[in-house]
């Protein structure tokens, strides 16, 4: 349960919308700061996490500054979250950009131990939704349209676990309105990125190695789209049986041929240098990661607009010929299910 809560009105400064900045915290009663805490959290749905950084000293990122004198003496609350609030304001530089109050919330961890961390919240509401309120009137009952925030979905939404401060802190992070502006929350405001991890790691393997088999391959190598599908369900189903990563041991048992090999080391090399990132070569395989990715590696071959042919499994039960009638392909199976 938070232990603290302010709320501020921050508007668009580009629409001449204004800033509001509470004096006080807020005062809730138990009921109100239980359902708030379900709609501030429920969002973090993700184990992908962030970090601030700088592009000089992490000091002189002012969220991270803001929640450190907060983490440090909470007796500062309310003047960092003001500061907060104003380095907000003055991030909108899109019109598209719309107003909405900004929580600033202290969750203290009140848990015994090693494993206590407090957090710090940072959520903003942004849009709004009609609904109706019903009154009895006289002998029967009156009906009168209203607007608020909706409760299923925060807008903008930031938690900063106060561990790993040297490099910038844990962060989860969330923005399900980027009103047209997707730099505003993450960049402009907050000065993030993700963080070097198991998560990260496994994620962008995923898909260097997806953008491989599905643009390089085919251009140094004959290979059909039966065969591409193989090399990718084969890399999925190695991600999700093994605990680590080990490029000799996805070299091996999934790209097989040494020509294969060498093309995928280089293309990899190339990937980091164009992206600016590392990938390990050896690094814990996050589950998350994995069945977040998965979605995106899709067995499919397109035929004409007649047929799409989806590829779980075995390669051998799948072949592909022509004859006077066209080009065909085979399947063979055990049983209809």
């Amino acid at each position: 349960m938070f232990s603290k809560i302010i709320v501020h009105r921050v508007g668009n400064k580009i629409n001449g919308e204004s800033l509001t900045l509470s004096q006080e915290e807020l005062q809730l009663e138990e009921g109100m700061a239980e359902m708030l805490e379900d709609y501030f959290l429920g969002s973090f749905k993700t184990e992908e996490t962030y970090q601030f950084y700088s592009d000089t000293y992490l000091v002189n990122n002012p969220v991270y500054s803001s929640v450190t004198e907060i983490f440090e003496d909470k007796a500062k609350f309310l003047w960092e979250s003001e500061n907060i609030a104003k380095h907000l304001f003055e991030a909108a530089e899109n019109p598209r950009v719309q107003g909405g109050e900004l929580f600033i919330v202290f969750f203290e961890d009140e848990r015994e131990g090693d494993e206590k961390v407090d957090k710090i919240g940072i959520f903003k509401t942004e849009k709004r939704e009609s609904f109706l309120k019903i009154f009895p009137q006289e002998e029967t009952f009156g009906l009168e349209k209203d607007q608020g925030i909706g409760l299923s979905k925060i807008d903008k939404a930031a938690l900063i676990y106060n561990n790993n401060k040297e490099s910038g802190y844990v962060l989860s992070v969330v923005d399900n309105n980027k009103n047209g502006d997707m730099y505003y929350w993450f960049e402009d405001f907050l000065k993030v990125k993700q963080r070097d991890d198991e998560y990260f790691h496994t994620q962008e393997a995923l898909m260097v190695y997806k953008d491989y088999i599905t643009k390089q391959l085919p251009q140094e190598f004959e290979v059909s789209k039966a065969d591409q599908a193989d090399f990718l369900n084969k890399s999925i189903n190695f991600f999700k049986e093994k605990e680590e990563f080990k490029l000799d041991d996805f070299a091996t048992e999934v790209l097989g041929d040494e020509h294969v090999i060498e093309s995928f080391v280089n293309f990899k090399t190339d990937y980091e240098q164009d992206m600016q990132i590392n990938i390990a070569e050896e690094f814990p395989i996050s589950e998350a990661a994995v069945k977040k990715t998965q979605r995106h590696f899709k067995s499919i071959i397109k035929l004409d607009k007649n047929f799409h042919i989806y590829i779980h499994g075995d390669r051998k039960m799948l072949e592909q010929g022509q004859d006077e009638k066209g080009k065909y392909y085979m399947l063979y199976f055990d049983k209809e299910v």
